[in-house]
């Protein structure tokens, strides 16, 4: 039977049909559908699926259910691996139990990222065979394959799927799904499981003797495919090698074509290859993991071989699409390029740069803090919805999740002497953030923390944490508490404050700023969007005819503000928040009366 299915989804329906009994990850885009999908299947299957506090902790849980017996896997985006890269390393030694497959989502481009970093590096590193699908029924069924390897040589497999492979829809060929591949037993072996130097040595010199059998066993696998045909060849991974293939029947020529799915690559046909041309290219995106096994290859079996790659042809920065292999190829052959289409829209429309919603907590939370601290203070921020308020002057810095604190004390600590603010959410904070604020309550760092508390994990689509009392499945559970965290980690003053509450939410900054040693404000208040799909029905609110036109409440950047002639006024996008009534100076923002 075929479906019609985002790439995720199909990864989902992988999982189902592999029999996993265990899937448990962090949601962060181009990754976060693959859980949210397997939540919606489930159904009644003795199946556990989770949103774990963070990466680490969820390639940790998954490890665990593999070494009891059962089928496990965990989810995330590639940044999410730095933050589990300490236990996928030595995951790689230790080995699995049933099978264990991490999903790492990376994102060309950075289109919701900090940076685009290439997880085949990481699967290089640890010496763990990765699997890179070029459209969604790959990937599905690379997720079914990818149990099957992980368990034939006791190793975990990361499947990478990119954002145009995640976030595209397909047919896909699905199949039964079986009953769960439950264990339910843990078996000692210290041996294996303890990681102590003497195990590790020996559980290394068997990680490397492995490998020729994994290249092997990759080799034939039905996502490395050999085409000989001229003496001009194009070899390609992943979504590259649907480009490459397109890109060969628009331009009607007669090369040889070898696309690779799997790593490590397989090294016979890219020999075969290597020895039937005189030039060759290698196109994938971002970092040149199989051009350089190309070049290595190319010194034992063909010196004289021309090789392009990422300086003459192929970008090391960014996505590749149709149009850039082809134009890429076309040069290769002295064929003229094909220019891409204008962007008529370019000129025509506004630019849109990524906003906070009408009625965000956020943008009242920032609006006071900026108020109390003023423009000299230091602001970190963090990773989330929040970032975007970097218009407001009130985001400094962002490197990583829960980097906010740990900064804010190294810049405090490094000399600066003006006021530091730090802000984060409260799925960050719960993520990464907590560590950060111990350190600086230990060091006894002087600065403000302000943990942006919309409940829940928003930049995302709306994910539970354990913040908001309800687990990935939607079950009731412990409510931690955000205040009592940050209190029992040593912050000397804490509250709670409702930044729609302005006069209050200032006043409490002026104290935190004042205290004289860590302090933590946690602006509460839930997300608009989600306040609004649970049924809360906004204030109306009105400019009167009184309006000066001073431009205040403009400023303050909600789009749901606009200027109409001379004028302020308030359009539909308006939630009823009230924040612009309190800031305006003439008073003469109103709720409408019911």
């Amino acid at each position: 039977m075929r479906e019609y299915l985002l790439g995720n989804a199909a990864i989902a329906r992988g999982l189902l049909e592999a029999g996993v009994g265990l899937a448990a990850g962090y949601p962060g885009t181009p990754s976060s559908e693959i859980i949210e999908t397997l939540v919606d299947l489930k159904g009644d299957r003795s199946m556990h699926v989770e949103w774990s506090v963070n990466e680490k902790v969820a390639l940790e849980v998954a490890a665990g259910a593999s070494w009891t017996g059962t089928r496990a896997v965990a989810t995330m985006k590639h940044v999410g691996l730095n933050v589990a890269a300490d236990p996928f390393m030595t995951l790689a030694y230790l080995g699995v139990g049933a099978g264990l497959l991490l999903i790492c989502a990376d994102d060309p481009f950075c289109h919701s990222s900090q940076n685009e970093q290439d997880s085949r590096r990481y699967a290089q590193f640890a010496s763990v065979p990765c699997l890179d699908p070029g459209d969604p029924e790959e990937a599905k069924d690379m997720t079914i394959y990818g149990f099957e390897l992980s368990e034939k040589f006791n190793i975990p497999v990361m499947l990478r799927p990119t954002t145009r492979v995640s976030h595209a829809r397909a047919d896909v060929e699905t199949g039964a799904i079986p009953p769960v591949r439950a264990g339910g037993q843990f078996v000692k072996n210290p041996a294996r499981r303890v990681a102590l130097p003497v195990h590790a040595r020996a559980l290394h010199t068997e990680l490397i003797a492995k490998q020729k059998a994994i290249e092997e066993a990759l080799e034939t696998a039905p996502w490395n495919k050999l085409t000989l045909r001229g003496n001009v060849g194009i070899i390609a991974s992943g979504i590259a090698g649907l480009y490459a293939e397109e890109a060969i029947r628009d331009l009607d020529l007669e090369v040889s074509m070898l696309r690779i799915g799997t790593y490590p690559v397989p090294a016979k046909m890219i020999c075969s290859m290597l020895e039937h041309v005189t030039r060759v290219m290698v196109a994938e995106e971002l970092e040149p993991v199989v051009e350089e096994q190309v070049e290595r290859l190319a010194r034992i079996v063909n010196p004289a071989v021309e090789i392009l790659g990422k300086n003459e042809s192929i970008s090391r920065e960014g996505e590749l699409d149709f149009l850039r292999v082809r134009n890429a190829i076309a040069r290769m052959q002295g064929i003229q390029e094909k220019a891409a289409l204008p962007n008529t829209a370019a000129g025509i429309l506004p630019p849109r740069p990524p906003a906070l919603c009408p009625g965000c907590s956020h943008r009242a939370t920032f609006y006071a803090m900026r108020k109390v601290f003023g423009k000299k203070a230091v602001y970190p921020s963090d990773i989330g919805c929040y970032t975007m308020a970097v218009g407001m002057g009130t985001v400094d810095t962002c490197l990583c999740m829960g980097a906010s604190i740990t900064l804010a004390s190294g810049i405090r600590f490094g000399g600066e002497t003006e006021g530091i603010c730090c802000s984060l959410g409260d799925s960050t904070f719960l993520h990464g953030g907590m560590t950060g604020l111990l350190n600086a309550a230990y060091n006894r760092a002087r600065i403000t923390v302000a943990i942006l508390d919309n409940s829940t994990t928003a930049m995302t689509g709306h994910q539970p944490h354990p913040g908001t009392g309800v687990t990935a499945t939607g079950e009731s559970t412990v409510l931690v508490s955000l205040e009592a965290l940050a209190r029992a980690l040593g912050a000397g003053q804490v509250e709670v404050v409702d930044p729609y509450d302005l006069e209050k939410t200032l006043q409490c900054f002026q104290r935190a700023k004042e205290f004289p040693g860590l302090s933590v404000v946690i602006a509460r208040q839930p997300c608009v969007i989600k306040a609004r799909r649970s049924g809360a029905r906004p204030r109306a609110f009105q400019v009167g005819e009184e309006c000066q036109g001073c431009g205040i409440c403009v400023d303050f950047g909600c789009p749901a503000i606009e200027f109409e002639g001379d004028k302020a006024k308030i359009n539909n996008l308006c939630t009823g928040c009230g924040v612009c009534a309190e800031i305006c100076p003439g008073s003469s923002i109103q709720e409408v009366r019911r």
